[in-house]
């Protein structure tokens, strides 16, 4: 068997999977967490949706637009020119900002339909739950149908005294003579 060597300076190493993952050399390196960009995005996402951003913005354009108006010199986007810098500072911040917030609002999704997986598996061992316990209480129902109750074990006390009674009467009046 013939010891591996390294291929040399130049060659386009391709996917080998006889190769240890260290042997193999990529032009980006791995990133270790997959979901880092999904996060960034979502925070992106998440400012680019309050008042403060909104502010922010405003007080940008304000500023800009009264600089380009009003400074003596240094002007560097004239109105006459239609500010034609601002809308494309601002095509590029819309242009980035539509694809983080739709990625974002993709991972939402993503979580959205997790969770709903795991309120419908819960709903079902609930459900589940639910019709043991009604098939456990129907049973019990049953079986205490045929068990005595204190009214009934009553009443069959009072016939049973009742018929002894009888008897009792019955035994100590004289009976007749047969002949």
């Amino acid at each position: 068997m013939t010891p591996m060597r390294r291929p040399e300076r130049g060659w386009r190493m391709a996917e080998r999977l006889d190769l240890p993952l260290s042997e193999r050399r990529t032009l980006l390196p791995r990133r270790r967490d997959d979901d880092a960009f999904g996060k960034f995005s979502e925070g992106i996402a998440r400012f680019l949706g309050t008042p403060r951003f909104l502010l922010y913005l405003t007080l940008f354009c304000i500023v800009w637009i009264s600089w380009n108006t009003l400074a003596p010199v240094g002007r560097f986007d004239p109105a006459f020119r239609g500010f034609t810098a601002l809308t494309l500072v601002l095509s590029l911040q819309a242009s980035y900002a539509a694809p983080l917030i739709l990625l974002a609002q993709n991972r939402q999704d993503d979580r959205d339909r997790v969770g709903a997986e795991q309120d419908r598996q819960r709903a079902d061992r609930s459900l589940a739950d639910t019709e043991y316990l009604a098939r456990e209480m129907a049973a019990l129902r049953l079986a205490l149908s045929e068990v005595a109750t204190r009214d009934f074990v009553r009443s069959e006390l009072r016939n049973l005294l009742e018929e002894l009674e009888e008897e009792r009467a019955g035994a100590e009046r004289p009976e007749p003579e047969r002949t």
